[in-house]
């Protein structure tokens, strides 16, 4: 046999293995990194599409646009649209308000979502449907569930001052209209809340409440001492949310009360929305909009450092 032939035989064995080999190694690197390369591809796409008109807001926050220039001509001035909006006294009562309205909002929510969800931990008849028929508010267009409420609190023709034997103008009173305003907004998002608690109570273990039952714990400590604690994941998830949500509230509110009557209900949001399409001021709603964005983390971050400290001390 030739030593030509001789090699190549010596070779053909070799060659499929090593394949194998390289197929095995990036099969196990991909089911490795799978959850990476899962989310890329949505990662990227959304980076995309919101994170240029981010950076373009970031960019305009930073310019002094007037309306006589073009977009690009304003030039760069710094932190002075900043200053202006914290001594603008409207500004800052709008975000007083937005605080104050989240965190009420937020706290109604979580604690009428978690009752909600408890009373609906039940495996008895019916139970099914009752769980379907408390979706049916969230479900709701937001526009479509304002425009609703605001029929319904008609000063004149509203069904609720008809059952109420009042005439309460609702929505043109400074001190009602924010009340109003909320209690339809709690109205529509306690459900998500509820829906929420309630997935994170149907996979806790039963075990740890039996053996408390055993040792004699009333309901009350069992929930405080037992179901709490191993909710708070579920807690957190659903306050995040609520809170991210309901501090850009704008669309029930918009079509309410229009941040009125002068300027109750009148949100970041809002404020923001009639700064940028009012006034037509581009970069201070920008440097708004950042400020919005800045006090939402900001927001955020209190109930997770919270929920840090209280796991810390378990």
């Amino acid at each position: 046999m030739a030593p030509a032939e001789a090699t190549i035989m010596s070779i053909e064995p070799v060659a499929p293995s090593q394949s194998v080999n390289v197929i095995a190694r990036l099969s196990s690197w991909a089911e490795a990194r799978f959850h990476v390369l899962a989310v890329l591809p949505t990662a990227l796409i959304m980076l995309l599409i919101f994170g240029g008109p981010l950076l373009f807001s970031l960019y305009l926050s930073f310019q002094g646009w007037t309306k006589s220039r073009s977009l690009y001509g304003g030039g760069f001035v710094g932190f002075e649209n900043y200053q202006m909006l914290f001594t603008e006294p409207a500004f800052l009562a709008s975000m007083v308000l937005t605080i104050i309205y989240t965190v009420g909002a937020v706290a109604v929510e979580m604690v009428l979502g978690m009752a909600i969800a408890s009373l609906l931990n039940k495996d008895v008849p019916l139970m099914r449907i009752v769980r379907s028929l408390l979706i049916m508010p969230m479900m709701m267009t937001p526009i479509v569930a304002a425009l609703c409420w605001k029929l319904l609190l008609d000063p004149q023709y509203g069904l609720v001052n008809y059952l109420l034997g009042h005439q309460i103008v609702w929505l043109g009173d400074t001190n009602l209209a924010p009340i109003a305003v909320a209690i339809v907004n709690i109205w529509q998002n306690t459900p998500y809340v509820a829906v929420l608690l309630l997935a994170g109570l149907r996979s806790l273990p039963g075990d740890p409440r039996e053996a408390a039952q055993i040792d004699g714990a009333t309901r009350w400590q069992i929930f405080w001492y037992v179901t709490l604690p191993a909710l708070r994941p579920a807690i957190l998830v659903a306050l995040l949310l609520r809170t991210i949500f309901e501090f850009r509230s704008f669309d029930n509110v918009y079509v309410m009360t229009g941040g009125g009557p002068a300027g109750s209900t009148e949100l970041l949001s809002v404020y923001t929305y009639s700064l940028t399409f009012g006034q037509f001021d581009f970069t201070l709603g920008a440097a708004a909009s950042w400020i919005m964005l800045i006090t939402s983390i900001c927001l955020c971050a209190v109930p997770i450092l919270l929920f840090r400290v209280l796991e810390g001390r378990r």
